[in-house]
């Protein structure tokens, strides 16, 4: 079933349509205004990708353009994108918190302990 995108020549505003099969034979009207004044627009399509792929495209370089590993926030919107290409849903909370928490790190010159390193 084609979903069908259009603008309403009358009020200029965008809607879809979803085309539930060859009987829907009503005129199309516009969402907003009910004009029948409309022109079907071309849609972006998607396309799958595998997950080999989208994670090839995170290890590009060239796909970090803007990534300042200096800046605590440009390095959460990195891993925020990270998440999405990956189909894991990162609570934007969460995600500004440790950005924060990584900020004060930084500002202070701490470094969190990594998982070898022995505490006294």
């Amino acid at each position: 079933m084609p979903i069908y995108e259009y603008l309403c020549l009358d009020c200029r505003r965008r809607f879809t349509h979803l085309v539930l099969g060859a009987s829907d034979r009503e005129p199309l009207r516009c969402a907003f205004c009910s004009s029948e004044r409309l022109r079907r627009l071309m849609s972006r399509f998607s396309a799958l990708s595998s997950e080999e792929n989208r994670l090839e495209s995170l290890a590009d370089p060239s796909t970090w353009g803007g990534l300042d590993e200096s800046d605590p926030k440009s390095v959460a919107r990195f891993v925020k994108k990270m998440g999405s290409e990956l189909g894991e849903e990162i609570d934007r909370d969460e995600l500004d918190q440790m950005a924060d928490e990584a900020a004060r790190e930084a500002e202070s010159g701490e470094t969190p302990l990594s998982p070898d390193t022995d505490e006294d």
